[in-house]
């Protein structure tokens, strides 16, 4: 029997171990996708307790709670901070084999030395241990990046947000690690829902335009651009239900973004129409400028409606969308592509349906601008785990180049989730030694270190410019 995630956790071959040891373990760290706060980073405030580090803001957590019957008030609700890490402890022996489950010994191991089980036994000597290390008041955001190795990391903003934080941060010069705004225009994009019109309020002030029409909206949407082009931005953010693909022409989009600036109701054709336009100008601006654009598809989010109403939005209450998505990519990337203004662009779906769709698209965009110009993004979300990321690997392999892939990102708000990447690395050497032990790919270290040192980081470095 192996013992609980010593240091070949995941590790199944002698190959495998050397590849990860001697190449992956302390490669630096690019988190070109999270949810992290700059302001949080910032004000570098220390963190008191593990409540604050792990359960304050982690709908992973939160619904595994919940699946364990836990009462809201010890997960959203106004229970201390104790209490809600002890229901944690109690859930988490019921989490066996759910990627959360490792993610938080991971932690545990990596920033607070504690190899024992979290457990309902166990956890009250935990809560003092990691509240002792924590008392030093030297336990902030920064520190965390620090010791986790980051090189880069780009937290997600609206265009309309504050970008002072950022230049701040930038000012101060007390962190090395590059922390870079990625463009997430998804509420221009959201003609349909409420606030629309408000949300273009604030836009316009961020910008300092007087929204009315189309073109004063891409004004806007332009001069925020340069705005996180300054602050060093290199990629922008999309999350979209369905894919929009509805070309209609400019004139028509604008026509619809007038009528519902009026308060009048779109069509659904309509709300496509004016989605797909907007997608298109965005693309062509993201390629004039080199970003990256990447696509989040087939989340169904904000499926409890009560819950959501009481807790809100991003509180643990989305799931796999089953939206049709080839046709639409495609005619979406073709549209760029044919007028020479496609950008780097990086393709997740929320549904592992859609993986060989992705895969195999890849290869209908690629040239010679980038190495893997079109990415198969990493596995996202509720694919997280150890079979989701070896799955995304094997068909990204199967179908395309796998030695360009750009490899991890956390997707996360906590300032401990950076073992993700260590947790990706091991699963990334097991499978390419796996390959090598079963006679698949030659035993050649310098070339095989080079895959894992590329994957790990430098492909990353390399497609964003950083």
């Amino acid at each position: 029997m192996k013992p609980f995630m010593d240091q070949d956790f995941m590790l199944q071959s002698e190959t495998a171990k050397a590849l990860y040891h001697q190449y992956a373990e302390n490669q630096p760290i690019i988190d070109y996708h999270c949810h992290l706060s700059a302001k949080e980073i910032c004000e570098n405030r220390p963190a008191e307790n593990l409540t604050q580090l792990w359960l304050l803001g982690d709908h992973y957590k939160w619904r595994a709670m919940r699946g364990n019957g836990i009462d809201e008030l010890y997960i959203t609700g106004d229970a201390s901070d104790y209490d809600k890490f002890m229901a944690y402890a109690q859930t988490l022996p019921y989490a066996i084999g759910n990627p959360v489950y490792h993610w938080t010994h991971l932690e545990l191991q990596r920033y607070f030395g504690i190899n024992q089980p979290l457990n309902p036994k166990t956890a009250p000597q935990v809560w003092e241990e990691t509240c002792r290390i924590l008392s030093d008041g030297k336990h902030t955001p920064q520190h965390f990046i620090r010791q986790s190795n980051v090189y880069a990391l780009c937290t997600t903003e609206d265009p309309a947000d504050t970008l002072a934080y950022h230049a701040q941060i930038a000012q101060e010069k007390g962190l090395d690690t590059k922390i870079l705004p990625a463009y997430r225009p998804d509420n221009a994009l959201g003609i349909e829902k409420p606030g629309w019109r408000e949300y273009l309020n604030r836009l316009g002030a961020s910008a300092g335009v007087d929204i009315s029409d189309w073109d004063s909206l891409t004004k806007a949407l332009r001069i925020r651009m340069d705005a996180f082009a300054e602050a060093g931005c290199v990629a922008s953010d999309h999350g979209v239900q369905g894919m929009p693909f509805l070309p209609v022409g400019p004139e028509r989009a604008a026509d619809s973004f007038r009528k519902a600036l009026s308060g009048a109701a779109l069509s659904a054709a309509e709300v496509e129409g004016y989605q797909t336009e907007l997608l298109l100008w965005l693309g062509r601006e993201y390629a004039r400028r080199g970003w990256a654009m990447e696509i989040h598809l087939n989340a169904l989010r904000n499926c409890n409606t009560k819950a959501v109403k009481a807790l809100g939005e991003s509180t643990g209450f989305d799931s796999v969308g089953d939206f049709p998505v080839a046709s639409k990519l495609c005619g979406l990337l073709n549209s760029l592509e044919f007028s020479g203004q496609l950008p780097k662009t990086i393709l997740f779906s929320l549904n592992d349906a859609d993986n060989l769709v992705i895969a195999t698209m890849l290869g209908n965009f690629q040239d010679s601008s980038a190495a893997s110009k079109i990415q198969m993004g990493s596995a996202w979300w509720f694919q997280d785990h150890a079979d989701g990321m070896e799955a995304q690997m094997r068909i990204l392999a199967n179908e395309g180049i796998l030695g360009r892939f750009i490899g991890m990102l956390t997707d996360s708000r906590s300032f401990l989730s950076y073992p993700r990447h260590e947790y990706f690395r091991r699963i990334l050497c097991n499978l390419i030694g796996s390959w090598v032990e079963n006679g698949q790919y030659p035993d050649d270290r310098e070339t095989l270190g080079m895959l894992v040192e590329r994957i790990c980081w430098l492909n990353a470095k390399e497609y964003f410019g950083l």
